[in-house]
Parts: C-alpha cells; sequence; structure tokens
C-alpha cells in the first residue's frame, strides 16, 4: 500500500509538468497531443519488447483497450487547448475538477451508491481551488476547454480501473496509446481543416520536448498511475492528483511569469486541496484494513 501511493505521488509531480511541455511546444493542441501519443507509443514499443511483456491477447480485448485510450486522448486535446487559449495555471487549476466528475460518473457508471465523503471532500477541493485562482472573465473559452477536459479525464481513470486488474500496465498504455494515434489520427484532418497550421512537422526544440513529454510525463507517469490504480480507488487516485495544480502554477509562476501572486488565499486554497487529498487518503486505509 505505501509503495502505492509512492508511486501515485512521484506520478503526480511528473504530471506538473505537462502543462510546462504544453506551454514551451509551439504546435496547437491537436497536433501537439498526436506526436505526444505517437511516441509514447513508441517508446512503449521498445519497452515492451526489452522487458519481454508479450503483445498477444485477442483482437476484441486490443481494442477495448485501445478505445479507453481516446478518452486520455480527448482529454489532452481539451486541456492543451485549454492551456493555449489561457495560461497554465488555468489549464491545471480546472483539472482538479476531475475528482468531482468522478465522485459523479463512478456511481452512475458502475451501478452504486454515491458516497457523502466524496462528494463532500470534492467542494471542498472546488473551495480551495477558488481560493488559489481567481478566475478572468478573459479567459472563458480556455476555463470550458479546462471543465470539458477534466469530465474526460474521469471517465478515463474509471474504465482504466477496470483494466488494471486483469492486464499489465505497459500493455495496457501501449495499446492505449496506439488507439489515440490511430484514433486522432484519423480526426486530425478534419480538425486541421478548421484551425490550419503552417507545417505539419515540429522543429528540432519541439521535438526534444516531445520526447521527453512522450517518455517522462506520459510513459512513465501512466504506467505509476495504472499500478496506483491496482491498490488504490480511483476517486482517491484522482483527488490525489488535485495536488498537480500546485505544482504547477509553482512552475508557472518560476518559468514564465504569469503574473500570478502568491498570496494568502493561495496558501489557504493549498490548504484545502491537501486538506482533501489526506482525508481521502486515510480513509482509503481505514477501508482496506476493514476489508482486510
Amino acid at each position: 500500500m505505501k509503495k502505492s501511493y509512492l508511486l501515485l505521488h512521484l506520478a503526480v509531480v511528473l504530471a506538473g509538468f505537462t502543462g510546462v511541455f504544453g506551454k514551451l511546444i509551439s504546435l496547437n493542441e491537436g497536433l501537439l497531443v498526436w506526436y505526444r501519443v505517437f511516441f509514447s507509443f513508441i517508446w512503449l514499443f521498445f519497452i515492451l519488447k526489452l522487458m519481454k511483456v508479450s503483445t498477444a491477447i485477442p483482437v476484441r480485448e486490443k481494442f477495448d483497450i485501445a478505445k479507453i485510450g481516446m478518452l486520455i486522448t480527448i482529454h489532452w486535446v481539451f486541456f492543451y487547448g485549454s492551456i493555449k487559449y489561457s495560461n497554465i495555471s488555468i489549464g491545471v487549476v480546472c483539472y482538479s475538477l476531475t475528482s468531482f466528475f468522478t465522485a459523479i460518473f463512478e456511481p452512475l457508471l458502475n451501478k452504486k451508491k454515491f458516497v457523502l465523503s466524496e462528494l463532500l471532500l470534492s467542494l471542498l477541493t472546488l473551495l480551495g481551488i477558488a481560493l488559489i485562482f481567481h478566475f478572468d472573465a478573459s479567459y472563458q473559452l480556455g476555463i470550458m476547454l479546462g471543465v470539458i477536459s477534466s469530465a474526460f479525464a474521469a471517465l478515463y481513470t474509471i474504465y482504466n480501473e477496470r483494466l488494471v486488474r486483469n492486464y499489465d500496465s505497459k500493455l495496457i498504455n501501449y495499446y492505449q496509446m496506439l488507439g489515440g494515434t490511430i484514433g486522432l489520427g484519423i480526426l486530425l484532418p478534419l480538425y486541421l481543416h478548421y484551425f490550419p497550421v503552417e507545417s505539419l512537422i515540429p522543429g528540432l526544440k519541439d521535438t526534444v520536448y516531445l520526447l521527453l513529454l512522450s517518455l517522462i510525463c506520459t510513459v512513465a507517469l501512466y504506467v505509476m498511475f495504472a499500478e496506483s490504480l491496482k491498490r488504490i480507488p480511483a476517486f482517491t487516485v484522482n483527488l490525489s492528483f488535485n495536488l498537480e495544480p500546485i505544482y504547477a502554477i509553482i512552475m508557472a509562476f518560476l518559468f514564465f511569469a504569469e503574473g500570478k501572486q502568491v498570496n494568502a488565499s493561495f496558501y489557504v486554497g493549498l490548504l484545502f486541496v491537501g486538506a482533501s487529498v489526506v482525508l481521502q487518503t486515510v480513509i482509503s486505509v481505514r477501508n482496506k484494513r476493514k476489508m482486510a
């Protein structure tokens, strides 16, 4: 259990860099995400070969895993769209709504009762986020894209939780990245028709950033993410990822000077977000002990 929580927190730290890369890479959100899933698929191909993990599963199961990859791919498109049309702070703050959507979607999809503690902890997170960041009316489009992004992230976590019970986490990510590469690749011509670009090929600097993004913040991050889901509930995982905005906002302050001043409300908001994560972790550990 301790190892699972350690992996989860390390994944959260790595996730904090995703928004930074989104700001550094000059490609639009559609191309950025396609290259991210494509490079991640290539990395995973060689990792699976090196570790001798068999990819021989029935075609139906491959498709079932790959289609879940489209959920995370769509999440990334909206996430980076939120950053491109606003800034890192807004994109990552909106991502914290993932736990709120999980608390609502999970009971509906898994046909179980709503958990009052999860709803209350989600509201505590929302209060913390509101204090950390005061939304600017000029960023309405970025906020809207960020909210949609968090909804898809919640769906991905819920469905992924089912997969990790039966498959190797690296195998899951391999077929999910393949699904994202093919699925988004099919949609990309239509996307680029409405959002044209001057060049489809990334420059040298963008290529280096994309390789780092795909290896560190995708392959490593989502393998840790999948491993943690084997022992930690989806809601707890998503709630823990509410710490990501804290790391990402600090990075945005340090590297991009987004003009956000860390004041008393930031620390109070940080306290609320942190409290929601700690409380849910305590509840989760106690439930595991009762089941044991």
